[in-house]
């Protein structure tokens, strides 16, 4: 009875080793389908790029089709109120400047270098130092320069400086009224006499050091 058992036992029992064979080949196939289902899931993502890579003429529409756009930006045309604006080209424009208006001319004056007429009246030096508001007290410093200046002649001019009349007044523009006339000549040497220094009596000082004034 116990061999007999024992046989039964035996037969019955499930192989440990076929066992672990079986559970191997189960595992090798599970990994296979895995490594299939990866593969077949990579290849349909790339399908799209892998197509246009493999057809250049696919890439070469795309790339058309951005360039007409942008080209169609640049041919907007314009209207307004229904009428067309036609399309100016790049580059062909002019540029407008306003000339600048012309200066209007200043009306003629007499010249400051102009030539003053001679003084042709008469009268004494005593008559024209009054006339010019001198000092009787100074006469004698005026009478002092002017004797060395001009000699009392009106009309005196110096050829080389165009100092003119009885003071010899430089320039003679600058007498106003007529440098010729010895009463305006005299005023303004009155006038430069006292400004440069302080009077009749200075002016005779400085002559007599310097033979100028």
């Amino acid at each position: 009875m116990t061999p007999d058992n024992e046989l039964i036992s035996t037969s019955t029992r499930p192989n440990a080793f076929g066992s672990n064979k079986t559970r191997t080949w189960r595992r090798r196939l599970s990994a296979v389908g895995a490594g299939l289902a990866v593969v077949g899931f990579s290849a349909a993502l790339l399908a799209p790029t892998g197509t246009a890579l493999a057809d250049p003429s696919a890439a070469e529409a795309a790339v058309t089709a951005f360039s007409l756009a942008a080209q169609d930006t640049q041919d907007i045309t314009v209207s307004v109120q229904g009428a067309p604006i036609e399309q100016v080209e790049r580059g062909s424009f002019e540029v407008y400047i306003k000339p600048k208006p012309k200066p209007t001319p200043k009306p003629a004056t007499a010249s400051a270098s102009a030539p003053r007429p001679k003084y042709t009246g008469g009268g004494s030096k005593e008559e024209w130092m009054s006339a010019a508001g001198i000092a009787q007290g100074d006469w004698a410093y005026v009478d002092y320069i002017v004797s060395r200046e001009s000699g009392w002649n009106p009309n005196a001019t110096n050829s080389s400086s165009g100092a003119c009349g009885l003071v010899q007044a430089l320039p003679c523009s600058k007498v106003p009224g007529n440098g010729y006339n010895p009463v305006d000549n005299l005023r303004w040497g009155s006038g430069y006499a006292t400004g440069r220094y302080g009077g009749w009596a200075g002016a005779y000082a400085f002559w007599t050091r310097n033979h100028w004034w």
